[in-house]
This record gives structure tokens, C-alpha cells and sequence, in this order.
């Protein structure tokens, strides 16, 4: 299948996010001295900017794709809470939880930018367990009918509180009831949650070995990937397995083999924040869409390469991804 062709197709598709929202907040700014206060730098502050972050950037990636996107996660109406709502419903994506905005606050990771280095980040949240959503009355009868109307549903899990093990039983539950419904993982293994038997699993090369219930690597060892896959399958059963690799590109697994290795097509890398999210969204949506994984992964590595070449979050852009694609000659036609 022609890429091109198959990124027209993603506006066809429907998908729900549920997961851990964020705000994105980066101070951009420049630095010409040390502080006489302490040996730190001052920084001249030029510009403050805000994106969507966490499962927000998930969605904002599949609406940028085209895809309609619904949006499950905790946001409270606080300055914080009613800018990423605004950021949210800029990019069509519907949030669909208002009645219930939650006490609280809005996470907001702020970072200070300098000439294009990260220098510090400031995170402002609550404990864990202010953030949990599927406590609100009827909230598991909003979630059917949420899943009953869309191709897939991705699990965002930032480990912020928003996914429970009590939340994936009743996603899971409900999706077994729901033909055809793709249910997408991007894990935080140190949850420890059950989630076996998913359509598709998309952790990074650190997450995958803690999937695998591996010890760390030492400098001098290779990663194991084969085995990793293996076990992987073994305990979590997932449909499809793609583990995410940065510089080394990204591995489909199928029942615990590797089937394809993909090489990065970035062309240069200035901030990897956000990668994943774009990788989960662009291989749902293309997966729900109709393509298989090979088709997915590659369009998947196209869009990943395009957002690191931007400093901060930044989620994919559709004209960006399509010109990629033209220019790279992409159009694995032969698959």
C-alpha cells in the first residue's frame, strides 16, 4: 500500500484517548550572565508557549492526522485546565468529560528553554491518587458508549493516576463486547498492570525490558531484543508488539518473533519529547484504518522522524508528514 495513500485514509477513523493529561508549558529565553545570588544562570525570558501534553499530545497527534478524536482524562477547571481545553478544542478534539471536571490541579510540566537546550523542568501535580477518573458517577456507562463509537481505543499511561487496574479490567471488558475495536497500549511497567491479551503494545527499548521482567543491561551488553519479544508475548499475549528503539528505529514482534527491524528515518534529532506519542497514535489509527503492521510501523517511522526535528513537544504535521513521504519515497507499494 502506497503511504501517501494510506495517511489520506486515517480520516476515516475514529479513536479514543484515555490517560494521564498534561500542559505544556515552555519559557523560552536566552542567558548572558551567572546570578551573583548563586552560580546559577539568569535567564532573559523572550516567549512563553503552551501545547498539549501526555495523552492530550496523543490526541493532538491523531487529529493532526485527521482522525476524529475523543479524549478521556483528568482536567480541572483551574488557568492551567481551561488552557488545555482551549488547545484541545483548537484541534477538534473533543473532550468528554466537562461535566466532570475534577478538584485536583491541572498537571503542567514547565520547561526552560535556552538557545535550544533544555535547562531545567518544573513540574506542578498532586498525588497519584487525585487523579483517578473512574470513580465519577456513570462514568463506566460514559465509557461504553464512548468505545461503542469509535475503531480503537489507545491507553496513555504517564503513571499520573488517570489509569487504574480497576479502569483497564472495565476497558477491556467492554472492548471483548465491541467487534472489531482496537484496544492500544503504551505501558509504564513500574504499574505493574494487567493488561494481557491487547491488540497492540508499543513500549520503548527500556520499557520493553521491564515488560520482559529483565534485569538491566550492562554498558558492554547487547540488547536482547528476540528475547525480550519473547517474553513479552509470553506474559502480556499482545496481538501486535512494537518496541520502539530511537536511534535503532523500531521492531515489529508477532507471537513472540521479530518479523522486521525498521531503521530510524530521522534525518536530525533535536528533542525526542513526544516521540512515543506520536508513534501509539499513528499506528493505531492506521491499524484501525485497515493496514496491516508492517504498513503501520513505516508510516509510524515516518512521523516519529518528523517530530524530533522539532525542539519540545511537538506533534506530528500532517503537510510536513505528506511531504516527508513524497520526498523519501516512501511508497512501500510492494508490501
Amino acid at each position: 500500500m502506497n503511504l501517501s495513500y494510506l495517511l489520506k485514509g486515517l480520516s476515516t477513523v475514529k479513536v479514543l484517548v484515555i490517560g494521564d493529561l498534561m500542559l505544556d508549558h515552555y519559557i523560552w529565553g536566552n542567558v548572558h550572565r551567572i546570578s551573583p545570588e548563586a552560580p546559577v544562570p539568569i535567564v532573559q525570558v523572550n516567549k512563553d508557549t503552551y501545547t498539549a501534553g501526555g495523552a492530550a499530545n496523543v490526541a493532538i497527534n491523531l487529529s493532526n492526522l485527521g482522525v476524529k478524536t475523543r479524549l478521556m482524562g483528568h482536567c480541572t477547571a483551574d488557568e492551567a485546565g481551561k488552557k488545555l481545553l482551549g488547545i484541545l478544542a483548537d484541534k477538534d478534539v473533543k473532550y468528554l468529560l466537562p461535566e466532570l471536571l475534577f478538584q485536583a490541579p491541572t498537571i503542567v510540566k514547565t520547561r526552560v528553554i535556552v538557545h535550544s537546550q533544555q535547562l531545567c523542568r518544573i513540574d506542578r501535580e498532586d498525588t497519584r491518587e487525585c487523579y483517578t477518573i473512574d470513580a465519577a458517577p456513570d462514568f463506566e456507562k460514559m465509557l461504553s458508549l464512548a468505545l461503542a463509537d469509535v475503531d480503537a481505543v489507545i491507553v496513555s499511561d504517564y503513571a499520573k493516576g488517570v489509569i487504574s487496574q480497576s479502569l483497564l479490567d472495565s476497558i477491556l471488558k467492554i472492548a471483548r463486547d465491541i467487534p472489531g475495536l482496537l484496544v492500544a497500549v503504551d505501558p509504564k511497567p513500574a504499574r505493574r498492570l494487567s493488561f494481557s491479551g491487547v491488540g497492540l503494545l508499543t513500549p520503548n527499548r527500556s520499557e520493553a525490558l521491564a515488560l520482559a521482567e529483565l534485569p538491566e543491561l550492562a554498558p558492554e551488553e547487547k540488547y536482547p531484543l528476540e528475547k525480550i519479544c519473547k517474553r513479552i508475548h509470553e506474559i502480556y499475549n499482545p496481538e501486535i508488539l512494537i518496541v520502539t528503539l530511537g536511534a535503532d528505529g523500531m521492531a515489529i514482534s508477532h507471537r513472540g518473533e521479530v518479523v522486521e527491524h525498521l531503521p530510524t528515518v530521522a534525518r536530525q534529532v533535536f528533542d525526542v519529547s513526544g516521540a512515543g506519542d506520536t508513534v501509539i497514535a499513528t499506528l493505531t489509527a492506521a491499524l484501525a484504518s485497515g493496514a496491516n503492521a508492517a504498513q503501520a510501523a513505516r508510516l509510524a517511522n515516518a512521523a516519529a522522524g518528523c517530530v524530533v526535528a522539532h525542539v519540545g513537544t511537538a506533534p506530528v504535521n500532517y503537510n510536513e508528514l505528506e511531504d516527508w513521504l513524497l520526498k523519501a519515497d516512501m511508497d512501500y507499494q510492494s508490501i
